[in-house]
């Protein structure tokens, strides 16, 4: 992404969309269930083991946050933990249901592995409503992204790639992501310009 000073969006390089490659026959973009830390797609879980709650009453308060803020949301939310926001730290959004998947990206090389909130599964943890979600990224850039795009098997807040913690060098700690070597749709103008990375705050509106 650039400098605070010229925010431009990623997609703006020199590499274009043509140059992605879609996946070929029989490979697989799949996505799986992460609970409390295990891959529960395929895998029978441990005695005593139990899945997340899926998304919680809106009308029960949020948890405040113990380690550093690294989401904010703001608006058209039911639930928050202060001053009319929802802020999360790193173990929050941890503790919600999470999916991993494998895809290329424009930005990356080879196929890469992303762990993540879905963005569905955000917007109903704070009973989030509108029609917009209003990106902004930690250098100021800033992209509004569609209600609508937050359905299953859509975009994931990711925290991890390949298995670590994205730095901010890295994209991190939060990059909005999408299945791109799922569907044809992923691999447009538009969802490459929602796909921000050092996200920091979602406006609901």
């Amino acid at each position: 992404m650039s400098h605070r000073s010229t925010p431009r969006h990623p997609a703006r390089s020199n590499q274009s969309s043509d140059g992605f490659r879609a996946p070929r026959s029989g490979e697989l973009f799949g996505r799986r269930v992460v609970a409390a830390g295990l891959m529960v797609a395929g895998l029978t879980l441990g005695a005593g083991a139990a899945l997340p709650a899926l998304a919680a009453d809106p009308g029960t308060a949020l948890p405040a946050p113990t380690g550093e803020v690294v989401l904010t949301v703001t608006g058209k939310i039911a639930r928050t933990n202060g001053d009319g926001a929802a802020s999360f730290d790193m173990e929050m959004l941890k503790a919600l249901p999470a999916v991993s998947f494998e895809t290329e990206t424009i930005w990356t090389k080879g196929s890469q592995s992303f762990v993540g909130v879905e963005l569905k599964t955000l917007v109903e943890e704070l009973g989030i409503e509108g029609e917009i979600l209003g990106a902004s990224a930690i250098n100021d850039y800033r992209v509004d992204i569609p209600l609508s795009d937050a359905i299953e098997n859509g975009p994931i807040v990711a925290y991890t790639m390949n298995g670590q913690a994205m730095s901010r060098r890295d994209k991190g700690p939060l990059w909005i992501v999408y299945s791109y070597g799922s569907d044809a749709k992923y691999r447009t103008e538009a969802i490459y310009n929602r796909s921000i990375w050092q996200l920091v705050t979602l406006v609901a509106g």
